[in-house]
């Protein structure tokens, strides 16, 4: 039996396409939404009409749109796409950067959600998840515009929680740690390889993204009655967002 339409952001790779993956072997149909639709149209060949590729732009109030005209029902929004750009401290860094990181981390996630919300409500079992970080819960040296974001984030999923009390539509923010992904890293220091592998250099074993599309599709198939407000998770070997045990 089909649990319902999933709607997943930033799902051409990463988390995203994970969490795509994941929740189509869990019995939904997911409606996967980003810019490279090559990407989306190799994930469609991999997990066949179960998986509908959107191609959308979370920044662009029209496409957002055009998204929610084609998802007439859902029961489960995944805001996963988002971004970080730069690791120059606050004294110089570019503004652009920041707001960019906003749009997309932010304004992106409130856009969807605000597009798709009537539908969740009307399948009398919604749940909205907010793709967020530990950089959402503390802030480090270097990651002022990325943190700024996800403390963000996270303040839109908490209000959303209060506003929907008596609606029957969960709302989950889920935390990680050190994620290790094929782009991340390597889109933040502007395609540096070298320096994106130093981010995760001597960590044994970072988490990967299956292991986030796991907690999503934990999440998204508790009992209706059941909402995990938030979940940080994180590697063992990150105790905290600036204690990380690295072996040569």
């Amino acid at each position: 039996m089909s649990r319902g339409t999933a709607v997943v952001t930033g799902a051409s790779s990463g988390i995203g396409a994970a969490t795509a993956r994941r929740l189509v072997r869990e019995g939904f149909v997911v409606v996967a939404g980003a810019r490279r639709t090559d990407r989306l149209a190799a994930l469609h060949d991999e997990l066949g009409d179960a998986l509908r590729p959107v191609e959308l732009d979370v920044t662009s109030a029209d496409s957002v749109a055009a998204l929610a005209a084609g998802v007439p029902e859902a029961t489960v929004l995944v805001n996963n796409a988002g971004g970080a750009f730069g690791m120059d401290p606050v004294a110089t860094a570019d503004p652009d950067d920041w707001r960019a990181m906003y749009e997309v981390n932010v304004i992106g996630a409130l856009r969807v959600t605000q597009a798709l919300l009537p539908a969740l409500v009307a399948s009398g079992r919604g749940h909205v998840v907010v793709m967020g970080s530990t950089a959402g819960r503390i802030v480090y040296e270097g990651g002022g515009g990325y943190t700024a974001a996800k403390h963000g984030a996270a303040a839109l999923a908490e209000t959303l929680r209060l506003e929907l009390s008596g609606q029957p539509v969960r709302v989950t923010e889920i935390a990680p740690g050190m994620v290790r992904t094929d782009e991340f890293a390597v889109k933040r220091f502007r395609g540096d390889e070298e320096r994106a592998a130093a981010v995760y250099a001597g960590v044994a074993e970072p988490l990967t993204a299956d292991d986030i599309a796991d907690c999503v599709a934990w999440c998204v198939t508790r009992p209706p009655h059941v909402d995990v407000d938030l979940l940080v998770v994180k590697p063992l070997a990150q105790a905290a967002q600036h204690k990380v045990d690295r072996r040569p």
